[in-house]
Parts: structure tokens; C-alpha cells; sequence
């Protein structure tokens, strides 16, 4: 009923500059990072991230991956398994330069590679909800999002207006809506505005809010 806001502010380390930031993985202005934030699992679509990018660079664009934060949790033993799963695709496709890891980093050094992304893709293989944290940090940081279709309407969310839906987590479709965002500038500007409006519906006071009104309306 009521859903959770982003872990991550967007709140940077106070030298940031998007460039430099940039420059640190070798990465020019014309060049695509896409990012992904959150511990891989195989609900979370690593396979599909991984041949979304493989399908671009195929395609001849310049596109790379920054895989931020760390990388497998404590919660499921299956984790770490689907990492090195993911691991050896990356190395059987030949793109271990274009697949850049952060590991385990501050909160705000999240919030920087986050900012130094053009594009957040989560192919969620359930589909997007509102209980998704790293969906949530994309919004309040701004970013184009290409994630999966939900399951049932979210509130609030509108494809093309402030994030773009695929219908599945594919290769095909991931990188298309991708490769859309990144070459029409009108609808990338339109997709981070709308991004950075509907976060303040999922900050951390309005969700206290929520839980008011629905405490208060019990008998």
C-alpha cells in the first residue's frame, strides 16, 4: 500500500564533476555508460543487462556499464553463484572493458557514479514496483530509466513521460529503448525531468506521511 523512497540522496562528494568522474572509467562525452545499481540476482536481470550491452556494442555504439555498490547481499546463497554465472558471460562475449564495477562504495560516491550515468536500465523479470530501491535512487537522481513492464499499474509511473517501460527484459527490447533515450535528446531531457518530479512523491517525509494517514484511519 504505501512504498519505500530511494536509500541513496542525491548528494554527491562536494568535488564532483561529471566529466572527471567520467574520465576515471576512460570514458569520453559521446560515450554511453549505462548503470545498474543493487545486488545482482537472477530476478534482477543480470543476463539481460549483460546481452542488452552486448547488443549495443554489436550495433557499433559506444556503449560501456558501471555495475555500482556491491555486488551480492547476505539475504540469498544463490547470489554469488549468479555473480560469477554473470561473470563469465561477460568474459565469454569479450566485454570486460566495457563492464566496469565499483564494488562496495559510500553513499555519496553512489550518488556520483549514479549522476555520471546517462541511462539507469533494471530489467527486472517481474517487473518494476515501487518496492524497488535502486528504481527509487534512479528517480531522485534524475536518470532516464529502462526498466520492465509492471506487473499492475504503479501510481504515478508513465511510459515515455518519466521512465520507459519494455515489455520484456531482452536483449532486443532493452537495447532499443536504450538506444531510443540516448539518441533523441528531447525525449532523454523529457525523461529526467519527469524522473526528478515523480521522486517527490517517494521521499522519505511523504512516505511518513503515508503511514500517518493510514494509522490514523484504522478504527
Amino acid at each position: 500500500m504505501i512504498p519505500i523512497g530511494s536509500n541513496i540522496a542525491c548528494a554527491p562528494p562536494a568535488a564532483f564533476e561529471r566529466d572527471a568522474w567520467r574520465g576515471a572509467w576512460g570514458l569520453g562525452h559521446n560515450d554511453w555508460l549505462l548503470c545498474y545499481f543493487g545486488f545482482l540476482n537472477a530476478s534482477k536481470g543480470g543476463d539481460a543487462l549483460i546481452a542488452c550491452l552486448a547488443r549495443l556494442v554489436q550495433e557499433g555504439r559506444p556503449a560501456h556499464l558501471v555495475m555500482i555498490g556491491g555486488q551480492v547481499g547476505s539475504s540469498d546463497p544463490t547470489n554469488q553463484s549468479y555473480l560469477e554465472h554473470v561473470r563469465r558471460r561477460i568474459a565469454g562475449l569479450g566485454l570486460q572493458g566495457r563492464v566496469h564495477w565499483t564494488g562496495f562504495v559510500s553513499a555519496d560516491e553512489v550518488s556520483a557514479h549514479l549522476l555520471a550515468a546517462d541511462v539507469c536500465v533494471l530489467p527486472y523479470q517481474d517487473g518494476a514496483g515501487r518496492s524497488r530501491g535502486s528504481l527509487m535512487a534512479g528517480l531522485a537522481h534524475g536518470l532516464p530509466i529502462v526498466t520492465t513492464q509492471p506487473a499492475a499499474p504503479l501510481p504515478g509511473f508513465s511510459d515515455g513521460v518519466n521512465v520507459r517501460f519494455t515489455p520484456t527484459a531482452s536483449a532486443e527490447t532493452l537495447a532499443a529503448a536504450v538506444s531510443d533515450i540516448m539518441t533523441n535528446p528531447v525525449l532523454r531531457g523529457q525523461l529526467a525531468s519527469g524522473a526528478r518530479t515523480l521522486s517527490q512523491q517517494y521521499t522519505w517525509p511523504a512516505i511518513a506521511g503515508q503511514h500517518l494517514r493510514l494509522i490514523e484511519s484504522l478504527p
